[in-house]
């Protein structure tokens, strides 16, 4: 059974009342002196305590989606890495259908009447890094009457670690993306679902980092010409958008600002401006102070001419610790024309999938007003 399977999580819990029933019912026996009756008591209690932790911790993973796997947890994940190979022939493609699902349950199971999501794996042509993703297709991609057209596309990032099975189980991103379009709020798009942690388990903050993995190049370039090559998505500037949370939103807002030739649209969902320095991160720069800087979006918005690109921070008043910061930096785009910023600010909402989940509906809707396609 997986970490994330709702089987593991309710033994967690049965484990847990077990033992704390149990408990209970031998205290009395357990309460005279001696070894024996010490040992039992200790026995009892860490076990109960242990098992309230797990269940706990399991309850946490799920919720906020730190690691998708066993190995994952013990750091013993080491598949789909990074890969680069340049023999001649040798590579399978650009990117390959692996699986596919439906959007929902109700959905039925024509993908012309409720889209469907792919499981692609995709090798970056001048990166070479690997990684698997999921792409939501809307229903209007199989109808017959729109055959010929092309749809706007958007790369969805979690947060770090994160999985991308978050993004459609957790998120709810394409279920979203299928009902808003339905209700006329938005146009049918393409999304793109993956995590930014492209080499695990470093967290590179889609920073192309020296002698290590470029992700941003894979994110910016890599990415969106495998997709466009297999799927119809529409060509020419403000096709594409990205939008993630947390990590994903500090490099959704970094994708945007660094190539608006690419991205029309960038929204940050309790997103940071700055890439951080930890032991999860290991040295991005390597001492290059260019890099630093370059990586640094109140550097950059203030040192560098303004992208012509739309973005969108999220924070909330009370729950959020970027909420002060999220405000300066609403004022410092505002005074960097061409670039445009609009914000949803809550009045109370932590770091969590909930708060996210309320704020992905506005969020797609303002991607679709600002993102380009040819129609039927």
């Amino acid at each position: 059974m997986g970490l994330t399977s709702d089987k593991v999580l309710a033994l967690a819990v049965l484990a847990g009342v077990l033992l704390f029933a149990g408990t209970v019912w031998l205290w009395p026996r357990l309460a005279r002196s001696g070894i024996r009756a010490v040992l039992g008591r200790v026995g009892l209690l860490f076990a109960t305590q242990l098992a309230v932790f797990a269940a706990v911790g399991l309850v946490a993973n799920q919720s906020f989606g730190f690691y998708g796997s066993w190995a994952d947890l013990f750091g013993r994940e080491d598949g789909r890495g990074v890969v680069v190979d340049h023999a001649a022939g040798s590579s399978p493609g650009p990117l390959r259908v692996v699986g596919d699902r439906r959007v929902t349950k109700a959905g039925g199971g024509r993908p012309e009447t409720g889209g469907r999501i792919e499981e692609i794996e995709v090798v970056g042509r001048t990166t070479g890094i690997a990684t698997p993703a999921y792409v939501y297709l809307p229903p209007e991609y199989f109808q017959a009457r729109h055959r010929v057209r092309t749809f706007p596309a958007a790369v969805v990032l979690t947060g770090y670690p994160g999985t991308a099975e978050a993004l459609v189980d957790k998120l709810h991103y394409p279920r979203t993306a299928l009902e808003s379009a339905r209700a006329g709020r938005m146009r049918p798009m393409i999304l793109v679902m993956l995590r930014p942690t492209v080499a695990p388990p470093r967290d590179t903050e889609c920073v192309d980092v020296p002698g290590g993995p470029r992700t941003e190049t894979f994110f910016a370039k890599d990415l969106p010409e495998a997709v466009g090559a297999h799927y119809r998505v529409a060509e020419g500037r403000g096709s594409w958008g990205v939008v993630g949370n947390s990590t994903g939103g500090y490099c959704a807002l970094k994708l945007a600002v660094h190539h608006p030739e690419v991205f029309g649209a960038g929204a940050g969902l309790s997103a940071y401006y700055d890439a951080p320095n930890d032991p999860t991160t290991g040295d991005l720069f390597q001492g290059d102070r260019e890099r630093e800087n370059h990586a640094n979006l109140w550097w950059y918005l203030k040192n560098r001419p303004a992208p012509d690109t739309s973005l969108l921070v999220t924070s909330s008043r009370s729950g959020e610790t970027n909420y002060k910061d999220t405000l300066k930096f609403i004022e410092r785009v505002k005074s960097r024309k061409p670039t445009r910023i609009s914000s949803i600010i809550l009045e109370s909402g932590g770091h969590n999938f909930n708060t996210w989940r309320r704020e992905i509906p506005a969020t797609l809707e303002w991607l679709g007003q600002r993102l380009g396609g040819r129609p039927a």
